[in-house]
């Protein structure tokens, strides 16, 4: 759960009433960890000094679900892969999920605020259990870059 009763939509001020939606809640009703793999292969090898450090490689995917009148599932996928040459030197798949709530937002403004702000929302969370995995592997903490999840979802609607 989260400590604030909502959050307003990003974005989503102007003209023709658009500024009404900066006020509409965004309710964060429970999140949760959906799955989590974190693999080491070449333990403890990859571990001994000397070792090259490797290519990080980052995949994002999204999905929602609609639970229940106005309660959507959103997740967040993310699969990390470091590399050394053709050597993987470890792989982490986390999907981080929530239950969000939102009440009177309009069926055209949905998607996107599903697929930007829920996201926005959870990644702090996935970046800190990828953080925590990549020590507990042994690794330095790995600390993802924040993603533009506003970017993300305009180049995915472009693509279909």
């Amino acid at each position: 759960m989260t400590d604030q009763p909502s959050t307003p939509v990003n974005g989503a001020s102007g003209a023709n009433g658009q500024a009404k939606l900066a006020t509409l809640p965004i309710n964060v009703l429970a999140q949760y960890l959906k799955d989590l793999s974190f693999e080491n292969p070449r333990a403890p090898q990859s571990l001994m000094q000397g070792q090259a450090a490797p290519e990080i490689s980052v995949q994002v995917d999204l999905e929602s679900a609609l639970q229940a009148e106005n309660v959507h599932e959103v997740t967040l996928k993310l699969r990390v892969e470091a590399k050394t040459g053709t050597d993987i030197v470890f792989l982490i798949e986390v999907a981080y999920a929530a239950l969000i709530a939102l009440p009177g937002l309009p069926p055209e403004h949905l998607r996107p605020v599903l697929l930007i702000e829920g996201p926005r929302l959870l990644f702090p969370f996935v970046r800190a259990i990828i953080a925590d995995a990549t020590r507990n592997g042994g690794y330095p903490a790995l600390l993802l870059h924040p993603i533009d999840f506003a970017d993300l979802y305009r180049r995915q609607a472009e693509a279909h």
